[in-house]
């Protein structure tokens, strides 16, 4: 089984039920598999380590994972129209992957969630989509044939999937945010298998 790498930061659990909804679109494609990973928060000031293992959820992300994977989907709710600084933190300790072109040739996508509808969400996934450029990745997106893009009256964009936990809570994702949450996992991980052969 091929995995794709769904790496994520997430605070109040909605960008956490968009991570499990996009491994449910990479299940359901024949050979591939999810790794979900998160990424530890980050703060101005270290008054104790972290444990090396979250309490809760899935474990911390490490080079590793990112060199094993077919293909990596990124997550993190919108901050001021940017991906949150813990996931940005990660990134930007990627450099010897860089170096190296570990990451070159696959494909990659993104999804975030936010509170309001104008809240940052295409500039967010635009904003982590950068490094995966830088990496040589192949960007997959969300096409205009996926009915729920043009049906949503919350989250979802040709760019990439999203929650606006506004309308409906954190966490409660509407059927078009489920739908095309699915679809982007679908899509990367059907390309990885093609890139495979």
């Amino acid at each position: 089984m091929s995995e794709i790498l769904i790496l994520y930061y997430s605070r109040q659990g909605s960008t956490a039920e968009l991570a499990r909804q996009v491994s449910r679109g990479v299940a359901a494609v024949p050979g591939m598999q999810a790794r979900l990973r998160t990424v530890p928060p980050v703060a101005t000031t270290t008054v104790s380590a972290d444990p090396p293992v979250p309490g809760q959820g899935p474990p911390y992300a490490s080079h590793d994972d990112l060199m094993a994977c077919s293909g990596l989907i990124l997550g993190s709710p919108t901050r001021f129209g940017n991906m949150a600084a813990p996931l940005k933190h990660f990134l930007d300790g990627t450099s010897a992957l860089w170096l190296t072109g570990a990451l070159a040739g696959k494909p990659a996508a993104v999804f975030t969630s936010t509170q309001t509808m104008h809240g940052g969400q295409e500039s967010t996934l635009l904003s982590m989509m950068l490094p995966l450029l830088h990496h040589g990745m192949y960007l997959v997106g969300l096409p205009f044939t996926e009915a729920a893009l043009s049906d949503t009256q919350s989250g979802g964009s040709p760019y990439g999937a999203s929650h606006v936990a506004g309308t409906s809570g954190a966490g409660e994702l509407s059927a078009a945010e489920r739908h095309l949450a699915q679809a982007l996992g679908r899509r990367v991980a059907a390309l990885a298998a093609a890139l495979a052969r």
